[in-house]
């Protein structure tokens, strides 16, 4: 199997489904990941572009992905940027890795690259039924990204409501972080969303809620066959 993971911000990928592509890479499926703005320009304590593509190299290896894909989408500005530009940048993307199941960001997340990531992910995944020489989507999946989804505060939009769960373990939790650690100026102290002993509570919390030891929680919002 192929899994895409569709996110807007270096770092964005391993928050949301780190120890999950961990996993998946472990039991031999192509794990790819597409980053929308790859150089992230505006980013608090964002280190050079040079250290940044080395973060990304070093953080993707320990999780063992296959390939990066990466965008050079204005950070913080994907509003101002064309939806069909997006579309057909991930719509490549889907091409380039044969993707048989895709994990995106919820749309009620807080930040605005990443709702504007999810909606036009969810007219990308679609390109099967435009194209017969593309295979069919198996699933799309949102993930949680610690600081952003739990700041999902508009009511007028469903907020992320988990209903498919992997488990990982605790060397999934470890890995996790570790890859994590990679991308320079991301972790923060506790009780920071992004802070280890957080990040590994809710792997917790997410495993204690499915019966798993460890969790990371995904909404399915398509899926084709059992």
């Amino acid at each position: 199997m192929a899994y895409l993971i569709v996110v807007a911000h270096p770092d964005d990928e391993v928050l949301g489904a780190g120890a999950t592509m961990y996993k998946l890479a472990q039991e031999g499926h192509s794990v790819n990941v597409c980053i929308l703005s790859g150089e992230v320009k505006v980013r608090n304590f964002r280190p050079t572009i040079d250290e940044l593509n080395e973060d990304v190299n070093n953080s993707m290896r320990i999780l063992g992905v296959d390939k990066v894909i990466k965008g050079n989408f204005p950070n913080i500005e994907f509003n101002n940027e064309g939806h069909l530009k997006l579309v057909q940048f991930i719509e490549a993307a889907i091409v380039e890795t044969k993707a048989d199941v895709i994990f995106t960001h919820h749309p009620a997340d807080l930040n605005n690259d990443h709702l504007h990531t999810s909606l036009a992910c969810q007219a990308a995944v679609r390109l099967f039924q435009r194209r017969s020489d593309i295979k069919p989507l198996k699933e799309l999946l949102f993930m949680e990204v610690p600081s952003s989804t739990d700041w999902g505060l508009n009511k007028a939009m469903n907020q992320f409501s988990p209903n498919t769960f992997v488990e990982i373990g605790e060397v999934g939790v470890e890995k996790k972080i570790e890859a994590l650690t990679e991308y320079r100026g991301v972790m923060r102290d506790y009780p920071h969303p992004r802070s280890e002993e957080a990040i590994k509570g809710l792997a917790a919390y997410r495993g204690g809620q499915s019966g798993m030891i460890y969790a990371e929680a995904f909404e399915s919002v398509f899926r084709r066959g059992l």
